[in-house]
């Protein structure tokens, strides 16, 4: 809370079951999961929107990049809105505008009309839920916030395992367009129920002095002075870096899987797609709080190192083992446990480095990386298919990206990090 604001709606004065932080963490993870479907299934829309609108993958690929752009970009204006209104009223109108993102998806006849509905009021919905939950829980575990955001990530990369093979048999018994409406209805219910309970903390210097016992303060920074340091730029172009991989392989593995051969073979009596995505969903997600867990006792740079360099050797094997059903559905749920860590370990690090005070906000500016991952691994890595005809440049660009962001989090952001540390105390 800044001074100078209102109180919150949010903030009760007497303490209850609402007040514990692991009912905050439950709910905030329930939030997640309601809101995760639009990013982590588009994959399996692609190809009737394609039929149905009769136009080019990298056009209808923008769809996706405006989702994340609009959920990225938006975010310090969100995390804004969220301090200053409380979580409970912004997050029931994130789930609200989420599950009509896609009801109106089903009415749509161009892809403009895709680009207004699933893209933009998707990307405002999915973002202001994402960035809130985040925000809530840096302050609610101020000692374990790498395993406490890793836990609500997981359930924003988890949430999609139980909706995908539904998804996917509604889309073949059923058509894209009631599919997305009675999906659409179940992600706002779920979404907006959820969020009724989610609070901050009652007394915010009550929760972060459960941290002054094993760490020292760090000085809260706002905003604009975060974004004139170094440090943070570093961060933000590995954000960079890591996105671009996730999102090309989260957009495209529609796309890729077909050209591939893989995509209809038959894997342990299951399609091999829709079974990849399941996986990936839960590798995924069990990532997020592992990795965050193993972060807050071996450091935030060395885990960085270990699950960014997991990615790249991921995806260099999945380039080269690309037409093996089997190995290609294994190895897709590797690639996705080297990824999804970014979200628990990127916004530890940089509440670590800035603070908690601001740590909504600025985590928004953060998170627009992610928009801009979007786009070079979307619409991008889509030209770049189109131009080649070949999926092997786009991935060993993305191998490179992920072995630089690697090599980068050891070398260059742990002196940078604990240089900027040291002079500020």
């Amino acid at each position: 809370m800044t001074a100078g604001t209102t109180t919150p709606p949010s903030i009760q004065t007497k303490p209850g079951i609402l007040h514990s932080k692991w009912v905050q963490l439950l709910l905030g993870l329930l939030c997640m999961m309601a809101i995760s479907s639009p990013q982590y299934v588009w994959a399996l829309f692609t190809k009737p929107f394609l039929a149905e609108l009769k136009v080019e993958l990298a056009a209808l690929q923008v769809t996706f990049s405006i989702l994340i752009v609009l959920q990225t970009f938006f975010s310090p204006f969100q995390g804004y809105l969220v301090d200053r209104f409380g979580p409970r009223l912004l997050l029931t109108l994130g789930a609200l505008l989420t599950g009509l993102s896609w009801i109106l998806s089903a009415q749509i006849t161009t892809v403009w009309g895709l680009y207004l509905t699933y893209g933009l009021l998707g990307g405002l919905g999915t973002g202001i839920v994402y960035v809130g939950v985040v925000g809530l829980m840096v302050r609610w575990f101020p000692t374990s916030r790498g395993f406490a955001v890793g836990m609500v990530a997981a359930g924003y990369g988890m949430g999609a395992i139980v909706t995908t093979f539904p998804i996917s048999s509604s889309l073949t018994q059923n058509g894209f367009q009631q599919t997305l409406m009675v999906f659409g209805a179940l992600m706002a219910i779920v979404g907006m129920i959820a969020a009724q309970g989610l609070r901050i903390p009652a007394s915010l210097m009550q929760a972060v002095s459960e941290a002054t016992s094993s760490m020292s303060k760090v000085q809260s920074v706002k905003p604009l002075a975060m974004l004139k340091t170094p440090v943070f730029w570093l961060m933000f172009a590995m954000m960079t870096m890591m996105s671009t991989s996730g999102l090309m392989v989260i957009s495209q593995m529609g796309a890729f899987a077909k050209n591939f051969g893989v995509a209809d073979a038959m894997v342990w009596g299951m399609a091999a797609l829709p079974l990849a995505l399941t996986i990936d969903r839960f590798t995924n997600g069990l990532t997020r709080p592992l990795f965050g867990f193993i972060s807050d006792r071996l450091g935030r740079e060395n885990t960085m190192f270990i699950a960014f360099g997991l990615e790249a050797i991921a995806m260099f094997a999945w380039l080269n083992f690309r037409q093996d059903p089997v190995l290609f559905v294994l190895l897709s749920g590797v690639v996705f446990f080297g990824w999804g860590e970014i979200f628990s370990l990127f916004p530890s690090t940089l509440t670590d480095t800035f603070g908690e005070k601001h740590a909504t906000t600025n985590y928004g500016f953060l998170y627009m990386a992610q928009g801009i991952g979007s786009i070079l691994g979307g619409p991008i890595a889509a030209m770049i298919y189109g131009s080649s005809g070949s999926w092997i440049p786009v991935f060993i660009l993305m191998i490179a990206l992920d072995a630089t962001a690697a090599i980068l989090a050891l070398f260059v952001l742990k002196p940078m990090r604990a240089k900027y540390l040291a002079a500020q105390s």
